[in-house]
């Protein structure tokens, strides 16, 4: 006969009683004093709260279950459908608690009601007890009739749209003034300068995104200053299961600020001398992953506010342009949290440094500059654009537009 032995042979159930005894005197509070900058912004738990799914726990019926049985017609031929499908002469009477419902909200009117009666007037609507709502009412009644009311036709020709945006700058250049400027949010600020707000045309063509991390990037503290954060590279990488950004910044801060002088001293576009071009090292720093990519950003800008004043430089004075605030739009805003390191994986193309230096653009890349320069530069854009379309259908005249949004292409044989 064997005997079954129980994995909880070796616990001895038994408690022992260990009271502590009472403090010798009372609590005291003390000021231990810490720097407000060691707390964590609202914004960190962000990321915690989008990647915490929400319970919802939801039958199949959403909430609202149809029990189909209690209606014969739809299981037997022949049946009778008229608790479905009611006459409209003869209208089944309502229940005594849906006859609000049946009330017209702008008031009591003269057509029949669908259970053939209409309410008193000292019965009246639920919203006509408000004080008001009779005015309110009688205002709305006009507004109600002219909806009926036939829009004349809109001119769209390329004339008219001319006008209607000329008229539009009436308000900022002859009737401008700047002590009727208000705030929309604080009254009390007062407008003490204008600018006209234009595209700027230097950068243009180029593409940026912002870039917010969850935590100060680098490994200083916070209340130290880093020159190299303004001058760092994000390198886009790609391992077996994920997409992810390599961060790189310069190992100190004089190669940072000689990178950024050198680049102040030359024009847009421009590399600097042939025979000793300008490199700059960037070492690896750690790896980003992205927590949130949000594709159109509407209310967001570069802006440069530009005064107009003279240089004192020739060739600076000839190229300055007039006053006004230069914008240039953002293509995308990324959320960046750091990537947790995996010894075990791998990605064969990392590198530990990178050594930067400008060269030419090729002729793909200088077309592609002209083609987004011109957008903002080129009056006929727009027509351009137009004018390509339609030479692109005239090349295929036997293509076929079907209703679906796709062509059919038909060949010779």
């Amino acid at each position: 006969m064997s005997l079954k032995k129980s994995k909880l042979d070796l616990l001895v159930r038994v408690r022992y009683s260990n009271p502590l005894p009472a403090p010798p005197c009372p609590p005291k509070l003390l000021d231990i004093p810490t720097n407000p900058k060691r707390y964590a912004r609202p914004e960190l738990l962000n990321a915690l709260a989008n990647q915490t799914p929400l319970p919802m726990i939801v039958d199949a019926e959403c909430g609202m279950p149809l029990d189909l049985s209690k209606w014969e017609c739809l299981w037997q031929e022949g049946a009778d459908d008229s608790e479905l499908n009611p006459d409209p002469d003869n209208l089944p009477k309502l229940d005594p608690k849906d006859d609000f419902l049946a009330y017209d909200a702008a008031g009591p009117s003269t057509g029949a009601y669908t259970n053939g009666n209409t309410p008193s007037a000292s019965q009246g609507t639920p919203l006509s007890m408000y004080p008001g709502f009779a005015k309110q009412n009688t205002q709305a009644s006009p507004m109600r009739s002219s909806k009926n009311v036939q829009a004349p036709p809109i001119d769209v020709s390329h004339a008219a749209q001319i006008r209607d945006i000329e008229a539009t700058f009436v308000a900022a250049n002859q009737d401008f003034s700047l002590k009727n400027l208000r705030h929309p949010t604080k009254p009390k600020l007062t407008a003490i300068e204008s600018y006209e707000v234009l595209p700027d045309i230097d950068i243009w063509p180029n593409q940026y995104d912002l870039f917010r991390f969850s935590e100060r990037p680098g490994e200083r503290a916070l209340d130290m200053e880093d020159p190299r954060l303004d001058c760092a590279i994000l390198r886009p990488m790609k391992s077996e299961h994920d997409s992810f950004l390599s961060y790189y910044l310069t190992p100190d801060d004089k190669t940072a600020f000689t990178f950024k002088e050198n680049r102040s001293k030359l024009q847009p576009y421009e590399k600097g001398f042939d025979d000793s071009p300008l490199k700059t090292e960037f070492r690896f720093v750690r790896d980003y992953e992205t927590v949130k990519v949000e594709q159109e950003v509407p209310n967001e800008f570069l802006l440069v506010l530009n005064d107009g004043s003279p240089s004192n430089d020739m060739e600076d004075s000839q190229k300055r342009r007039m006053k006004g605030a230069y914008y240039k739009n953002i293509e995308r805003k990324m959320t960046l949290k750091k990537k947790r390191a995996k010894i075990q994986e791998k990605y064969p193309d990392k590198w530990d440094v990178i050594q930067m230096q400008y060269c030419d653009m090729d002729a793909g890349e200088v077309e592609e500059r002209d083609e987004a320069l011109a957008e903002v530069i080129d009056p006929m854009y727009m027509m351009r654009g137009e004018a390509d379309a339609d030479a692109d259908a005239e090349d295929d005249p036997l293509s076929i537009p079907t209703g679906n949004g796709a062509d059919v292409v038909m060949a010779d044989a």
